[in-house]
């Protein structure tokens, strides 16, 4: 049996199918490469190894499968102990913002203690990260938290930030009340995607309030919202960010009988001694911008 694609099979049935192996295996192949040779290594084998639409495991690629996940599964931790027992890859997921404004500081800070780590990024709304964590692609992400995590999940909350709303400069309203005393709100309603938490919050607090108003423009980034805004297409749900100024034609209005945003962390399994450090330094971070 040849062991390279034995080794390919294994990050296919891994991570759920051929696209999801490419992106987390971790030297350069192709997906053409990987299905030419996990085909390769079926036709040996004399059996299907698995379905590709919907993805599945055969009952012969599952008894693969469990054959040959504790080698390739263990060989980070071996080679790890080899080196001195020092943690070589972090796998971090985040909003652009937070991977920009912020993480390269932590970055800086982790990497004195461990000066050979490999550190690999990635962005994407919250139920992305929320994914790629479970399937263990990535290690830890930093993001808007909603409500409790779920089992086998840990988190910590870094920051509590108030949610404001966007108005361009050249808006007659004062103040968010001006809005919920209307019969009907006109200015079109800019905000993140729907199944966002912060997203989710502001519309359940609407109900409450009685107030009828659906987004108009989903963005995927508060910048972007900062951009529509800042054009004069409408109104911006966002949050007060300490120490970040806002673009000159923009300015915020407070809400504030509306929840606070929570920025934190998500992790599973066990803290490392890598994964406590950047917690410790990222809750640093926060009281610091605070």
């Amino acid at each position: 049996m040849n062991v390279h694609h034995l080794e390919l099979f294994y990050f296919v049935a891994k991570h759920g199918g051929i696209m999801p192996a490419v992106r987390n295996i971790p030297y350069g192949i192709q997906q053409p490469a990987v299905s030419a040779q996990v085909a390769q290594l079926e036709e040996f084998l004399g059996v299907t190894l698995f379905q590709r639409r919907p993805f599945a495991l055969t009952p012969e690629g599952e008894k693969l499968f469990a054959f040959c996940q504790p080698f390739f599964s263990g060989l980070d931790k071996i080679a790890a102990e080899f080196q001195g027992g020092e943690a070589r890859h972090f796998r971090i997921g985040a909003s652009t913002i937070i991977l920009r404004d912020h993480l390269p500081r932590l970055l800086a800070g982790v990497r004195k203690k461990f000066p050979k780590l490999k550190v690999s990024l990635r962005e994407g709304y919250p139920v992305q990260l929320e994914e790629l964590l479970a399937n263990d692609e990535i290690d830890l992400t930093i993001m808007l938290l909603d409500g409790k995590p779920a089992a086998g999940f840990q988190s910590m909350v870094l920051l509590e930030l108030p949610m404001i709303l966007l108005v361009e400069n050249s808006s007659k309203i004062k103040s968010a009340a001006e809005l919920w005393q209307r019969d009907r709100i006109d200015e079109p309603l800019i905000c993140l995607p729907a199944q966002e938490a912060l997203t989710k919050k502001f519309a359940a607090r609407l109900l409450e309030l009685g107030v009828e108003w659906f987004p108009s423009i989903e963005a995927s980034s508060a910048d972007l919202i900062e951009t529509y805004v800042a054009s004069g297409l409408g109104i911006g749900v966002s949050v007060q960010v300490p120490r970040k100024s806002l673009p000159k034609n923009i300015r915020a209005l407070p809400l504030p009988d509306f929840p606070k945003a929570v920025i934190g962390a998500s992790w599973r399994g066990k803290k490392t001694e890598l994964l406590g450090t950047f917690l410790d330094m990222a809750g640093q971070r926060a009281q610091e911008m605070v």
